[in-house]
Order: C-alpha cells, then sequence, then structure tokens
C-alpha cells in the first residue's frame, strides 16, 4: 500500500505550520507565546527536514524561518505572488524559454511587481525576457506553487494567456543562451 502522506504534502504542512507561527510572533509581545511559537517553528522545521532527507538542518530552517519575522502586519506571513504568461502566435506555436535560475524550460513569468497590475506585469515579463510584444487575451487560472512541488518560498502563480502581436525574438541577458563561461569572449 502507498503511503498516503507525501514529501510534498509535508512541507506543505511544514510552511503552514511556520507561516502561522512566524505570524504569531510578529504580533505578540508575550514572552510565553514567543516560546510556544518558536516551539511550533521546531517542529514544522523538524517536519520539513523529515521531508528532504535531513538538508538543510533543524536549527538552520528554524534560524531562516526566525530571520523573516516582522512586526505587526508586516510580520504577516503571505504568499508571495508570481504572474506567468503562455504566449501563443497565429501558427498556433507557445513561446517557452530556459530558467537561468533552475534550467527549466518554462513559459515567461516573474514576480509581481508593485504598481502594475497583474496583466501588465505578464506583457513586461514577456517583453523583457523575450522581445516579444504581447497583449493580454485572458487569466488563465491562479496556480498554488507549493501544490505544484516547489520546495522554497510559498507563492500563487497568476497565469495569462497573451497573444503575439509583434517585437524581435531576444533570450534575456541572464538566459543560459546567454551566459558564457568565465574569461570568455564573446
Amino acid at each position: 500500500m502507498e503511503p498516503s502522506v507525501s514529501e510534498l504534502d509535508l512541507i506543505r504542512w511544514s510552511e503552514a505550520l511556520a507561516g502561522i507561527a512566524r505570524t504569531g510572533l510578529g504580533f505578540t509581545d508575550s514572552l510565553y507565546e514567543r516560546e510556544r511559537y518558536e516551539e511550533i517553528l521546531r517542529v514544522a522545521a523538524d517536519i520539513r527536514v523529515a521531508a528532504t532527507d535531513g538538508s538543510p538542518s533543524t536549527p538552520e530552517v528554524v534560524d531562516a524561518w526566525l530571520a523573516s519575522v516582522g512586526r505587526g502586519v508586516t510580520g504577516y506571513v503571505t504568499p508571495k505572488v508570481a504572474v506567468g504568461a503562455v504566449v501563443g502566435n497565429d501558427r498556433g506555436e507557445i513561446l517557452l524559454l530556459q530558467r537561468g535560475d533552475s534550467g527549466m524550460w518554462l513559459y515567461p513569468t516573474g514576480w509581481a511587481d508593485i504598481g502594475y497590475s497583474p496583466a501588465e506585469v505578464a506583457v513586461k515579463e514577456v517583453l523583457e525576457e523575450t522581445g516579444i510584444e504581447a497583449e493580454p487575451v485572458r487569466l488563465i487560472g491562479v496556480l498554488d506553487g507549493q501544490r505544484f512541488g516547489s520546495r522554497g518560498l510559498p507563492f500563487y502563480s497568476v497565469v495569462f494567456h497573451l497573444r503575439a502581436v509583434g517585437g524581435d525574438l531576444a533570450p534575456h541577458s541572464r538566459s543560459p543562451a546567454n551566459r558564457r563561461p568565465p574569461g570568455s569572449r564573446s
């Protein structure tokens, strides 16, 4: 019989507990409550370490979480927001790029920027990362990164369908296609 609890479940539950504890730490002045929230962080870190074969260690995870605690509203732990764009053209092709940080092939995506609507961020990311001008068609969906295997920072991804309308395909300066070994010449 297969285990009913997956590694992703453990990581998601660990992050949820850690978020609750860090938010509590951001809002309390009570020494007693601080001790309890820190204990919850240790339990959450133990769960995370068990799910990831021991790396990083429980103290390292707890220290990283404690370092991220803010005060009051700024301490309320919430997921970040990423914005992605599935861009199609008149030939039925979809635009993908190889990410510089992971090497994965993915549609253009980036963190939401203050002062821009999600659709504006999608258009901006496509232009910055590919040189392609695009216009929004519709919202495709909102995805929870943790439910799709993300092990780092909790985030939601707002994904749009965009239509290519112009521009010239040019890889971003951080893309693997534009990276060169140290000391090499172009």
